[in-house]
């Protein structure tokens, strides 16, 4: 049953992010283009869900693989896209990435609800993801100051949202910088600078 909802919030997140796309106007309607965000949405339904670390692993991969041809589907019924986006060498290539994606972020979310230093980094973790893609996009060569700002303020609100005290807020709120450029990095290795 838990892998069924994640599903149906996979099928939700790619479906409603198109639809952000499309019709929220930029700066915020740039933050449907994020991976940072798929990524989040990972974090919190294994951290709002409060499920063992296996389950969450498990869900977040769901929510992101099924997100990657719903994404698709309402970009071809919207837009009249080709269907078969849904299954192109590209979805597949995202639907490998939301299995990478989902079990870093899914295990991150069940362990912000632990106890010791791991906590501290899986809390910052959603906001070091956004911190991340905020420097990928200030060091390409367009203006995307508005975009950066963006995911900026969200990396702060969310960090100050999801840890339960003042003390973890402080605390996972310092941690942004150094995760965030662990996040740059890997991303980097990644091929998205």
């Amino acid at each position: 049953m838990k892998i069924v909802r994640a599903a149906g919030a996979g099928f939700l997140l790619g479906f409603l992010d198109f639809v952000w796309i499309k019709y929220v106007p930029w700066p915020l309607g740039d933050l449907g283009n994020s991976m940072a965000i798929w990524a989040v949405a990972a974090f919190l339904l294994a951290y709002l869900a409060r499920w063992g670390l296996p389950t969450s692993a498990a869900a977040a991969m769901v929510l992101l693989i099924v997100a990657v041809p719903s994404y698709y589907l309402a970009a071809a019924l919207i837009q009249h896209d080709d269907w078969s986006n849904m299954w192109s060498g590209y979805a597949l290539l995202w639907m490998g990435f939301g299995l990478v994606g989902g079990a870093v972020f899914g295990i991150a979310g069940a362990l912000a609800r632990r106890d010791g230093w791991i906590r501290l980094v899986a809390l910052s973790l959603p906001g070091g993801v956004l911190v991340a893609e905020a420097v990928l996009l200030a060091l390409r060569d367009r203006d995307d100051a508005g975009v950066v700002v963006v995911r900026l303020v969200l990396a702060v609100l969310l960090t100050l949202a999801v840890a339960p005290t003042w003390r973890l807020r402080a605390a996972a709120a310092l941690c942004l910088v150094p995760v965030g450029a662990v996040g740059y990095g890997l991303l980097s290795a990644a091929g998205f600078a």
